[in-house]
């Protein structure tokens, strides 16, 4: 195997696409929504696997069957006066430093030669805590993008996120930025420690404001609803573990 194969599946043609990238990272945001969409979007079509030598030596078992690990591109013909769009997820990200810029130039080669003159990577700001209304933030490749982002909800800060953006995400915005493409990274607020589909969903709702699509949002409040209930839980456990037992009581004189 080369170092990086990769599998072209479907042919299609896509009117101003726009490249929506969401892989595995802080409260998994940008892999919920890209997942959600392509869940919504039931017509998608998969379009591109990409294999590596940088992800993890493994493979997927689904009904007994294998599956060598790869990311996958999909093509969405949206209704309406939207762009279309070319969705990017899969399980894992890249080990290897070189390994992340590798596969970053081979998406934006897929992404060129579907005409993506835009793109948006997707990924989630760690709190620290949980977040009942967490905010979008935004970091853009060209100053003149923040007018628009703002309008649609998108909230900039300085110096956040603290460390930067790191992984594809990151890269997508500074590599796509040296291609002349548009590339902004949203960023929804989420505990950090938790898998978070109520950002997910905010992040999507951006994204249909600045984009022209619609898609419901009830599978993503059902998963919100029991990771709440997770959340709430863990909170007790904390609680209980921080009261002091009856032993420790003897001593309080």
């Amino acid at each position: 195997m080369d170092d990086i194969e990769i599998e072209a599946v479907e042919e299609t043609t896509l009117s101003d696409p726009v490249l929506i990238e969401g892989l595995p990272g802080v409260g998994n945001v940008g892999k919920l929504a890209v997942e959600h969409l392509l869940e919504e979007f039931e017509d998608a079509t998969l379009v591109k696997r990409v294999y590596a030598d940088c992800f993890p030596p493994q493979v997927t078992i689904e009904d007994g069957t294998a599956e060598l690990t790869h990311v996958e591109l999909h093509a969405v013909e949206t209704p309406g006066e939207g762009p279309d769009l070319l969705l990017l997820t899969g399980d894992h990200q890249a080990q290897s430093n070189e390994g992340h810029y590798h596969l970053t130039d081979v998406f934006l080669d897929i992404a060129e030669e579907f005409g993506v003159e835009r793109l948006f990577a997707l990924g989630g700001v760690p709190t620290g805590e949980l977040v009942d209304e967490p905010a979008v933030l935004g970091a853009v490749a060209n100053e003149s993008q923040v007018e628009t982002l703002e309008d649609a909800g998108v909230e900039f800060r300085d110096d956040e996120p603290a460390g930067g953006i790191v992984g594809v995400s990151g890269l997508l915005l500074g590599m796509g930025s040296r291609r002349g493409l548009d590339a902004a990274c949203l960023m929804g607020e989420t505990s950090g420690y938790l898998v978070d589909p109520h950002s997910a969903q905010v992040v999507i709702e951006v994204l249909q404001e600045l984009l022209s699509f619609e898609v419901g949002f009830e599978a993503l409040e059902e998963r919100a609803d029991e990771m709440k209930e997770v959340a709430q839980k863990i909170q007790e456990m904390q609680q209980q573990q921080s009261l002091p037992s009856d032993d420790d009581l003897r001593y309080i004189g």
